[in-house]
C-alpha cells in the first residue's frame, strides 16, 4: 500500500504538516514490527506523514517499556488495560475506552501491560512544546 503526500506546507506554529487527502486505513494489509521491551514484546502498525505518526501497538502479557518516552502521545486504549508510569512515581491506569494526552517534554512516561493491550497511538508536529 502507498501513500500519497501532497500540498506540504510549513506551518509556524506546528512545523512540517501535509494536508491529508480523505482516506480508510485497513490496518490488516499493515505489517507488524516487533520491538523488545525490558520484558515483553509490542508489535507496531504504522502509517506515517509527515509530521505524524498513526500506530496500533499491541503489548504483550508482562510487557514493560525499555526507555522513559519524552514524545507526546494521544494514546487511546482499544483493548485491555495498561498502565503509564511517569517518572515522577505517579502511575495511570487505563483500560478499554480510556485515552491519554501529552506534548513533548512534558513528561517522562513508559508503559506496562500485565495482561497485554491494544492501543492507537498518535503522535506528531503538533503534539510539539512550544
Amino acid at each position: 500500500m502507498e501513500f500519497q503526500y501532497s500540498n506540504a506546507y510549513l506551518s509556524p506554529k506546528y512545523g512540517n504538516m501535509s494536508n491529508i487527502p480523505f482516506q480508510t486505513i485497513d490496518w490488516s494489509t499493515i505489517p507488524k514490527t516487533e520491538h523488545t521491551g525490558e520484558t515483553g514484546t509490542s508489535f507496531w502498525q504504522t502509517i506515517e506523514y509527515p509530521g505524524l505518526r498513526i500506530r496500533i501497538v499491541e503489548y504483550t502479557a508482562g510487557y514493560s517499556a525499555n526507555h522513559w518516552c519524552q514524545k507526546g502521545h494521544i494514546v487511546q486504549c482499544l483493548e485491555g488495560e495498561f498502565e503509564s508510569e511517569l517518572e515522577t512515581g505517579e502511575v495511570f491506569s487505563l483500560s478499554t475506552g480510556m485515552t491519554y494526552v501529552v506534548s513533548d517534554d512534558l513528561s517522562s512516561h513508559r508503559s506496562i501491560s500485565k495482561n497485554g493491550v491494544k492501543l492507537l497511538i498518535i503522535d506528531g508536529d503538533f503534539l510539539k512544546d512550544g
